[in-house]
């Protein structure tokens, strides 16, 4: 592997992790992780992606974080800069949020969100 980065691009709680590490081991695939990307969608402009990791794509940014994989696709990393991924169980869904702050705004439904690219440089100076 390269050189070790002074930052993760993204951090999990316990919940998101446990779930993560849920996943992988309940995959009836030979799955290392989970891969985590942005795509154009929504009505708020950009939705997250998710899909197990069968096979890691070169450029992907690996991140080990409490036992769990995640793989952030390249084109994601500055939207993702900071990014807390936490797993809720709540009364009427349970799911992966997102604590994004290049998050600009949000639609009513949560499904989507407008993001702006992070300043790489203002990450690495304060790490």
């Amino acid at each position: 592997m390269g050189a070790a980065r002074k930052f993760q691009v993204m951090t999990l709680t316990d919940a998101a992790a446990e779930r993560v590490r849920e996943l992988v081991e309940n995959s009836d695939k030979d799955v290392l992780g989970l891969r985590v990307g942005i795509k154009k969608g929504g009505c708020a402009g950009m939705e997250y992606t998710m899909e197990l990791v069968e096979e890691a794509k070169a450029g992907d940014d690996v991140i080990e974080n409490k036992g769990a994989r995640l793989y952030v696709d390249p084109s994601a990393v500055l939207f993702l800069l900071g990014t807390e991924m936490d797993f809720e169980v709540t009364k009427f869904r349970s799911g992966f949020i997102f604590k994004n702050p290049n998050e600009v705004s949000a639609c009513g439904c949560g499904e989507s969100v407008s993001l702006q690219a992070a300043d790489p440089s203002a990450v690495s100076a304060g790490a």
